[in-house]
């Protein structure tokens, strides 16, 4: 069992140097690339302002976050959860600059960003050379339901990106012979696959006759004792 932690985060802006901080963190734990039942989320007061063109993004005003814990709070019991795993993110940079910049600030040591981190913008990339790789662009894409889909959420963001992790690295169940076209649900750690039903009609048997007929009667002659030809 290999054991990663697919993680988002929602913030104040775009820059940590320049004093933005994290407002909410979710991270799901994934076992061989699939979704467990396992999950931290948390909502963070910022100890700052929300600029309103960061509320438009994620919906959050500070006054949403007056009385949540603070991101010194949380840190031991987000650090517990994740432990040692490779962690992945869409566009991981962003999100380890914001997690590391609170780590450091409340006296913790950063997160290995080179050797921990996955990016699924990076993979995308790759896999889809100039196309859109934006989480939106890439549910599309696999077909996922966005349709709970609104201003960011780091949970759903989550769980979206979980869907298109899998699709990313080649599909639900790889190694085991799945096509493309079967379809796979992780339901509490079972794993049910269903596979496409085929609906085919027979094919009439097309009889020779004529020449064509006769062509192959002259062919079958210059064959030594041919299978298909039985003495009545």
């Amino acid at each position: 069992m290999v054991r990663s932690i697919l993680f988002d985060t929602e913030t104040t802006g775009l820059d940590p140097e320049q004093g933005d901080r994290v407002i909410e963190i979710a991270a799901l734990e994934l076992e061989n690339d699939l979704r467990t039942d396992r999950y931290f989320h948390v909502l963070i007061d910022p100890e700052r302002d929300i600029p309103p063109e960061a509320t438009r993004v994620h919906g959050f005003t500070r006054e949403d976050l007056l009385g949540k814990p603070r991101f010194a709070d949380i840190a031991d019991e987000f650090l517990a959860f994740i432990g040692d795993d490779k962690m992945i993110a869409h566009n991981a940079k962003f999100d380890f600059g914001f997690i590391n910049a609170e780590l450091r600030r409340c006296g913790r040591e950063p997160l290995d960003y080179q050797g921990r981190a996955i990016d699924t913008v990076a993979m995308a990339r790759r896999k889809f050379p100039g196309m859109p790789v934006s989480l939106d662009a890439l549910c599309r894409r696999f077909g996922i339901d966005l349709s709970e889909r609104g201003t960011h959420n780091a949970l759903l963001d989550c769980r979206l990106l979980a869907e298109v992790y899998v699709e990313l690295m080649g599909g639900r169940q790889r190694g085991l012979g799945l096509s493309g076209s079967e379809r796979q649900e992780n339901t509490g750690g079972r794993v049910s696959v269903e596979r496409p039903r085929y609906d085919r009609k027979p094919r009439p048997m097309v009889q020779p006759e004529g020449e064509v007929l006769a062509r192959w009667v002259a062919f079958t002659k210059t064959l030594d004792n041919p299978l298909w030809v039985q003495e009545g």
